[in-house]
């Protein structure tokens, strides 16, 4: 969920009034000392490239502000890897809302598509365009709460998808 929503989501709507964008400014000065100590997952990478050397259009779907999806590229190496990314700034409301979703597939022409995400609102924005979502444990939401929204299949990481990604979506074509 984006901090467009979150702040309503967690305090109210009259907080979100009076308070969301100061909330979202201090939320954003305090992550901006730290994003420097950010690390991708071990298996970020290799997925990411498993998944693109099967013929998949990859898009990297986040609702974060720009420069901190900036960074994160960088981390992964990702502009080189990915066919396009999102942000913030491509969407009017965060997840849930499906705007993400359809963003990210806006920027591969419509192709069809399958979510990974580690949170039940990357789920419920995908289910709400009839996106097949498979989830990792890497967001701090249960096995159970991210099937209950939606995900087909559930890993414990990264890396436990890699090793089984023939059963997911992203199995390799069929010659």
């Amino acid at each position: 969920m984006g901090g467009d929503n979150f702040v309503a989501h967690v305090a109210g709507d009259q907080v979100e009034r009076q308070y969301g964008q100061d909330l979202r400014d201090a939320w954003s000065e305090e992550f901006d000392q730290f994003i420097g100590e950010v690390q991708p997952f071990a298996a970020a990478r290799p997925l990411l490239e498993e998944i693109k050397k099967r013929g998949f259009k990859l898009v990297l779907a986040s609702s974060g502000k720009a420069e901190h999806v900036d960074a994160f590229l960088d981390l992964i190496g990702g502009r080189k890897l990915a066919d396009a990314w999102t942000t913030s700034d491509d969407v009017k409301s965060s997840k849930p809302s499906p705007d993400l979703v359809s963003a990210a597939l806006d920027k591969v022409e419509g192709a069809s598509g399958c979510m990974v995400g580690d949170s039940v609102w990357d789920c419920v924005a995908a289910g709400k365009l009839g996106v097949p979502t498979v989830g990792v444990l890497t967001g701090g939401f249960s096995r159970e709460e991210l099937r209950e929204a939606g995900a087909g299949r559930v890993f414990d990481s990264l890396g436990a998808m890699l090793d089984e990604l023939d059963t997911t979506p992203f199995r390799r074509p069929e010659p």
